[in-house]
């Protein structure tokens, strides 16, 4: 994956730096990893390998977003029987220029509830994109997508993945312990090089949050405790 050894990034992500090949070998699978782990990165060129816009949309979604482009998408390539052409890539951090662009195609936003986005909560509009553009026979690529979903909608999220899941495939890259407790998803930790499956109750999502729930005023008691 790393051409002609560039140190450039994204080539000089560890995880990133050590990949030969990944298998995804079920219909759900999680990138997790601490911020800069390279597991949106990865994300981000296998929607460009799809075709998809990879500002985030489908492959007949075309509009720019500043630092957009994938500097690793040219260098992955996907194998996979049959091929799916069909599908999407939920960018959290350029969802707003999303809806912006729909807004410029009022024929469009029937396929994602009959109503702007931007005149939805950003939770809403989330959900009204996954309840109404996710369908069968389709990819889908989704990076960060509780950055605006409250813990009950990040289970209704959960319900619309059940749904479709025999029949579409998802890649989803979380900080979410919620999202990540989908049963029997494969979850890759993006933090080990190389990049290997991790149990749910091994990943520090649930470490952290099961010793926040379970022991608050202890856990807060030594982050702001003053040593002196």
């Amino acid at each position: 994956m790393n051409p002609e050894g560039s140190t450039d990034y994204p080539f000089s992500v560890p995880a990133l730096q050590q990949m030969k090949s990944l298998a995804f070998e079920t219909n759900v699978t999680f990138f997790v990893g601490e911020n800069g782990s390279g597991k949106s990165t990865l994300l981000e060129a296998i929607a460009y390998q799809c075709g998809f816009n990879t500002a985030g949309g489908g492959r007949n979604n075309a509009y720019d977003v500043d630092a957009s482009h994938s500097g690793l998408g040219e260098y992955i390539r996907l194998s996979w029987m049959p091929k799916i052409t069909n599908g999407f890539f939920m960018r959290a951090e350029t969802f707003y220029h999303f809806a912006s662009h729909l807004d410029t195609m009022p024929g469009s936003l029937q396929y994602y509830g009959g109503r702007s986005l931007h005149k939805q909560s950003h939770g809403e509009a989330f959900l009204s994109l996954f309840n109404n553009r996710f369908g069968k026979r389709a990819i889908y690529l989704l990076d960060e997508p509780e950055a605006a979903l409250s813990p009950a909608r990040q289970l209704a999220l959960l319900r619309i993945i059940k749904d479709l899941e025999h029949e579409a495939q998802f890649i989803i890259a979380t900080h979410s312990p919620i999202l990540l407790g989908y049963p029997d998803a494969r979850i890759l930790n993006f933090d080990e090089q190389p990049v290997e499956e991790i149990r749910y109750e091994d990943t520090l999502h649930y470490i952290v949050t099961r010793r926040f729930l379970e022991n608050r005023e202890k856990v807060l008691d030594e982050l702001f405790h003053d040593e002196g």
